[in-house]
């Protein structure tokens, strides 16, 4: 049975069926379509049985996340935390769960979201969309905790960022703090070092590892300006960073007219981000690499430019749910040779 279903999962069914029907929706309601389907728990089950790597991958060190491999879902996913049981299924070693606010938010008015097929690219321009914390830690209290998740929490005032640590801390196995939404200038308060520094303090009650959501930067200037934080994150006791978040883009087809690009538009800027950061917080911190990896060699590149794990979204869209497998084996290959 399982030989037959492996056989099964390497027919094209994603890009010759299911991609193609999908992108003749809107965007937005693609992802929705999707999501449904990851209601339809015994497929995903076999999913998992079909393609799970035959060998043990390697497991990260996140801070002390005990992940079972270093391949983790990005956040932006699962807004709203109803997927959390269903996703490792699909073989992530850690779940990105967010981002999460303290108060319900609709996000920016449709639509907010384009595709760059060219590109294997999104342009994003949702806005935080979210249920609100307390939505979130009810489902949160029904995970299975299969495989750890890290809750996304916007940076949207110390107060309101406190609040939702606090709530979650629990919970979850840690946390993403996003002070680099490109669609949110709420959180840009917290690009600034010491009001960073400042909400950092605050948050160290916690018992929960912390990680900062570090925004893009493509010249000089904006790369000191994104050093300077890397460097309040170890100045203020933050257990790792996530590099990067999306940067801001033109996209007239978005309501806002900007959002955040994402996709393997941002590999080599990502790759270079990443060893900038490896370089700038040294060996204490953890760091994640987010942009890009949408295949096992992209997650070596990464890896071996000084992350301790990738984190993946844009990929699921366009290559499909196998995508994360493919790559864990990968990985398992490569860690064997």
């Amino acid at each position: 049975m399982r030989r037959l279903l492996r056989i099964l999962a390497c027919l094209p069914w994603y890009r010759v069926i299911a991609r193609p029907i999908l992108f003749r929706l809107d965007p937005e309601t693609a992802q929705r379509a999707a999501e449904a389907a990851l209601h339809v728990r015994p497929l995903w089950r076999l999913h998992r049985i079909a393609t799970a790597p035959s060998a043990p991958p390697p497991q990260p060190a996140l801070a002390g996340v005990r992940a079972p491999n270093p391949v983790g879902l990005a956040a932006g996913f699962d807004k709203r935390c109803v997927y959390l049981n269903t996703l490792p299924d699909l073989g992530f070693g850690y779940l990105v769960a967010g981002t999460i606010t303290r108060e319900p938010r609709p996000g920016n008015p449709r639509p907010r979201l384009a595709r760059r097929p060219a590109e294997e690219s999104l342009v994003n321009a949702m806005g935080f969309p979210s249920d609100g914390v307390e939505a979130c830690a009810r489902r949160l209290e029904r995970y299975e905790r299969r495989v750890p998740v890290i809750a996304s929490v916007a940076a949207l005032g110390d107060e309101d960022t406190l609040f939702c640590v606090e709530r979650l801390d629990p919970l979850v196995d840690g946390f993403e703090l996003n002070v680099s939404s490109p669609n949110s200038a709420g959180v840009r308060e917290y690009q600034d070092p010491e009001a960073l520094r400042r909400l950092l303090t605050l948050l160290q009650r916690r018992a929960k590892p912390l990680f900062v959501k570090t925004p893009p930067y493509q010249d000089e200037a904006t790369r000191r300006k994104a050093h300077a934080l890397l460097r309040a994150c170890v100045d203020a006791g933050a257990q790792g960073v996530t590099v990067a978040n999306a940067p801001s883009v033109l996209e007239p087809r978005v309501t806002t007219g900007t959002g955040g690009l994402s996709g393997r538009a941002l590999l080599e800027n990502t790759l270079r981000m990443t060893e900038d950061a490896r370089r700038e917080v040294g060996g204490g911190l953890a760091v994640n690499a987010c942009g890009g990896v949408t295949t096992a060699a992209d997650a070596r590149r990464a890896i071996d430019a000084g992350a301790d794990s990738v984190q993946l979204y844009t990929a699921l869209v366009y290559r499909g749910p196998g995508v994360v497998n493919r790559i864990v084996a990968g990985l398992a290959r490569n860690a064997r040779a």
